[in-house]
């Protein structure tokens, strides 16, 4: 039979395992604690925090970047699709081969400034390109400033080097540009929602010929014609070419819907319908 001392021992060892233990696992808690957290609440700059009466969204810093997310998974047309940007929350993507609709669900702060946040499906191409969409926000009450794209990126990171048609909330088209990584955006803006009360533009347009790249517009299903002069911006093939979509909202999911898709590798082919 064991003496007092040796029980005294043996007990006060199993007090020392149980607090080692505890003392092992609790920062693993706290962190998963943390990260769940976190994970209710995303953590937003406080840059890109939309426009309001009370606060600017500006640019980014200058060293501020995040992996995108990319999928090499098929849909419809596109060999893959991608995250740029990793926006706070997930985005995702479906198609509906029946309707000819891709359906784009997104967060992000913007595409714009050195670097974007958007939901992207994308094909890999080289030499002159046709793409064309009809599009259309089913939420009525979407931010004004989100955003359908149709994107022609030498990469997937998220300050690529692009051009972009885009039609936003608010019925404005443009042709904008990224001419280098990491560059500010430019671009050429034709305003309707402001001008024609109610008018969006049912179907967009962009157009690769060499290194010229110019915006097509169909306002009311009229024939697609070419608005204002091309942009010059050369792309190292092979590069990306494709469909996205941003709610401008940091932590937000909004959707667009882009049906009759055609995407094809030669110029002159935007005028075509489906």
């Amino acid at each position: 039979m064991e003496n007092y001392a040796v029980r005294a021992a043996r007990k006060n060892y199993r007090r020392l395992r149980i607090l080692g233990l505890i003392l092992l696992i609790a920062p693993q808690m706290l962190r998963a604690q943390a990260s769940a957290s976190a994970g209710t609440t995303p953590a937003v700059p406080d840059w890109a925090q939309p426009g309001s009466d009370t606060h600017e969204q500006v640019p980014p810093p200058a060293d501020f970047h995040r992996p995108s997310r990319n999928f090499d998974t098929p849909i419809g047309i596109f060999q893959g699709q991608s995250d740029i940007g990793s926006a706070v929350v997930p985005g995702s993507a479906s198609y509906d081969a029946e309707t000819k609709q891709y359906t784009l669900t997104s967060a992000g702060y913007n595409i714009w400034y050195s670097r974007d946040e958007f939901r992207y499906l994308w094909k890999k191409m080289s030499g002159d390109v046709s793409l064309a969409a009809d599009v259309t926000f089913p939420d009525p009450k979407g931010y004004s400033d989100r955003k359908a794209v149709l994107v022609i990126r030498q990469n997937l990171n998220d300050d690529s080097k692009e051009a972009m048609t885009g039609e936003h909330g608010t019925g404005m088209i443009h042709l904008a540009q990224r001419p280098t990584p990491g560059a500010a955006m430019t671009d050429m803006q034709f305003r309707f929602g402001g001008t024609l009360e109610g008018v969006m533009a049912k179907r967009i347009g962009i157009e690769k010929r060499g290194d010229a790249i110019a915006i097509f517009v169909s306002l009311k299903g009229e024939p697609m014609h070419q608005f204002g002069p091309p942009i010059h911006l050369h792309f190292d093939g092979p590069f990306y070419v494709g469909i996205g979509f941003c709610s401008h909202l940091p932590a937000t999911l909004d959707t667009a819907v882009l049906s009759d898709v055609i995407l094809e590798d030669s110029a002159g082919k935007v005028r075509e319908t489906k």
